[in-house]
């Protein structure tokens, strides 16, 4: 079987990824004070905290408080990236430091968001944030393809989250709507470098699907580690427009398509037993949908 390290007739094309990322990058740099509603913040100890203080609806609060919380686990995201790619070309480790220096405004523009609208008790928040660091972060991939695989699927999956709850919050808060969609600009870049780097080692050799499949089959956010992470997510479903059908929809479909699942050919046999069970779970998942789709028809009438 191929090794699950990074291909080494690969390293000019991830230099050359990497260079196209700091190009985009540069075109849209920002700063995070540059979306807040400064005018609205208030001294909470002049002012103390009150349910309903707020603009937001609960469920719109609980998606931008989830997102927030999965931001801030920054430190633990670096670290596995770092471990993980140790010994792998040194351009992957370049672009782990640019991608960590432009992730490390979100959690600060998420949350000072939150605490200048009141959107949430700033006591509850602290304490939710510090859980969450405290628990950490542990990948059950940890090879480098893996890794690159989970990556993708990640950033992918927050771009259309961050894109679909924008579209709810513009008609509650324009402010808030076009922070998500600054953020979401940063994990659409982030998401093509990966997204490119896996594609690219399909095109070398397609028993690479081998590394992939159960990353796509296995995926979970990795805000799991979030207290109250499922009933979040159900609300969020419900409410803010990212759930089951827009995961398959926007992220697993669009994947299977970009790297061309169905028409890739392993030669080796494991592989193409790989290959196939990606693509019986795609097919799973579109049966899971379809029946999500008709209960949601039937509420709605």
């Amino acid at each position: 079987m191929l090794s699950s390290h990074l291909d080494h007739r690969l390293e000019a094309k991830f230099k050359e990824l990497y260079r196209v990322h700091q190009e985009r990058a540069a075109n849209i740099d920002w700063s995070y004070h540059e979306f807040l509603p400064w005018d609205q913040g208030q001294d909470f100890k002049r002012v103390p905290y009150e349910p309903g203080q707020g603009n937001l609806s609960e469920s719109l609060r609980i998606a931008v408080e989830t997102a927030l919380l999965t931001e801030v686990n920054l430190p633990w995201f670096t670290s596995h990236l770092n471990e993980t790619f140790k010994g792998s070309f040194s351009v992957m480790h370049d672009f782990i430091h640019t991608w960590t220096a432009e992730e490390d405004q979100h959690s600060s523009l998420l949350e000072t968001y939150l605490l200048l609208t009141r959107n949430g008790n700033p006591h509850t928040i602290h304490q939710l944030r510090k859980q969450t660091v405290e628990h950490g972060y542990v990948n059950d991939f940890t090879t480098p393809l893996e890794t690159l695989a989970y990556t993708t699927i990640q950033e992918l999956a927050t771009m259309v989250f961050y894109n679909n709850v924008a579209k709810v919050a513009a008609e509650h808060d324009r402010t808030l709507s076009t922070l998500l969609r600054r953020l979401s600009k940063d994990e659409t870049l982030h998401y093509a470098f990966y997204r490119d780097a896996v594609k690219s080692h399909l095109e070398v050799n397609e028993n690479y699907i081998f590394y992939i499949a159960d990353v796509m089959i296995k995926f979970t956010m990795p805000g799991e580690v979030i207290p109250d992470f499922e009933g979040r997510m159900s609300i969020i479903a419900k409410d803010a427009s990212y759930g089951p059908i827009e995961y398959f929809d926007q992220v697993f479909e669009v994947l299977i398509e970009y790297w061309g699942i169905k028409q890739l050919r392993p030669s080796l046999p494991e592989a193409e037993e790989a290959r196939l069970r990606v693509l019986k779970h795609y097919d799973r998942l579109k049966k899971v949908c379809t029946r999500l789709r008709a209960a949601k028809s039937r509420a709605a009438l």
